[in-house]
């Protein structure tokens, strides 16, 4: 497998540079900063609900790839109240009828990555993703090239999703 060197992805992953490790999570944690800037369509962010925000994943697998992101800055689902549990499934729910009726959606992926060794790209901070599918949205690149192809404007579909989440 070739290693692909992207350091610009460290603003992503901690929300300030490296020499920040001293700081309270909250204050470089990337989506307790967009999530306080309340620039809701410069973060793609979809809806603010009583305990989660839905937003468009800046790395998306695919088009519509949704992000349910807790308010709460904690790492996993206990610490959530039993509440924001379940609105996180009720969130979810509503983001796979979006998915499916706004892009045509032909399956939906919903998943959580709790802690590093499970994948999570911001561990310390709760996060579910619902990624649409498409027949056919799999191709050689990833296999032989291990590089993904995005092909579309995560602008338009920003407002082409934003209209289902009033």
């Amino acid at each position: 497998m070739k290693n692909l060197y992207a350091p610009w992805r460290d603003i992503y992953t901690t929300g300030t540079a490296r020499t920040n490790k001293g700081d309270e999570p909250q204050k470089s944690c990337i989506f307790c900063i967009q999530i306080a800037a309340h620039q809701d369509e410069k973060y793609f962010i979809l809806k603010r609900y009583k305990h989660h925000v839905v937003m468009l994943n800046l790395y998306p697998y695919n088009a519509g790839h949704l992000l349910i992101v807790s308010y709460e800055h904690v790492p996993d689902l206990v610490a959530l109240s039993e509440t924001a549990r379940a609105e996180l499934m009720e969130i979810s729910s509503q983001c796979t009828s979006v998915l499916y009726k706004a892009l045509k959606a032909d399956g939906i992926n919903v998943g959580l990555n709790l802690g590093k060794a499970a994948g999570a790209g911001v561990p310390s901070h709760i996060h579910l993703h619902v990624l649409p599918r498409f027949t056919g949205d799999t191709n050689f690149m990833p296999t032989l090239a291990e590089t993904k192809v995005i092909s579309f404007d995560l602008h338009k579909i920003y407002a082409q999703l934003k209209e289902y989440f009033v």
